[in-house]
């Protein structure tokens, strides 16, 4: 049986392809890592509530038009927990209460209003974002038990000052309605 003489050469090269290893395995590490750090977080400043999954199909709590500034139609959903609350009079609202607003352009209908004797058809236009209020007493004690985060496209509005913003108008509103604006619609 013949043995494999190992020379200074081959030292030297097994030797060099494991620096090579490590450096291309360390500078992958590197990269990676970059990457994550400089992709924005999905998650809300502030609070660090993110966009429920599902929230589309949960159910209708109300809607409303906000006229002036923002003149958008919205709709309110909740997940199970806040439509029990929501059916049940109940406040403050359970932990784990999530309510999501959906809002777009308020538009008028050229197509409806063709229908109609006079123009009177309104409806969504282009989105314009949504807004997330979770309920988590202690996690939230601080801004009456509520997180609060704004999206935009998918994506969380990384600015902190109109988050700050959330809790500010919420805050206005009576201490009976924990802090809620919508009410339920039956």
């Amino acid at each position: 049986m013949k043995f494999l003489r190992v020379t200074p050469h081959l030292r030297s090269v097994g030797f060099g392809f494991s620096v090579a290893l490590f450096a291309s395995v360390a500078l992958f590490k590197v990269a990676a890592e970059a990457r994550d750090q400089a992709r924005p977080s999905a998650a809300s400043p502030v609070y660090g509530v993110t966009l429920p999954a599902g929230y589309r199909d949960w159910k209708l709590i109300t809607v409303a038009h906000e006229a002036g500034k923002n003149n958008d139609i919205r709709a309110v959903l909740g997940n199970d927990i806040a439509i029990k609350a929501f059916r049940s009079g109940k406040r403050p609202f359970p932990d784990g209460t999530v309510i999501v607003r959906l809002a777009w352009r308020y538009k008028s209908s050229a197509r409806n209003d063709a229908v109609f004797p006079a123009p009177q058809s309104f409806v969504a236009g282009e989105p314009t974002n949504v807004q997330v209020s979770v309920k988590d007493s202690k996690r939230y004690a601080d801004s009456g038990g509520w997180g609060y985060g704004q999206f935009e496209q998918g994506l969380p509005n990384h600015d902190e000052a109109l988050v700050r913003t959330c809790f500010a108008c919420h805050a206005k509103l009576d201490k009976a309605d924990d802090f809620v604006f919508a009410p339920y619609s039956r």
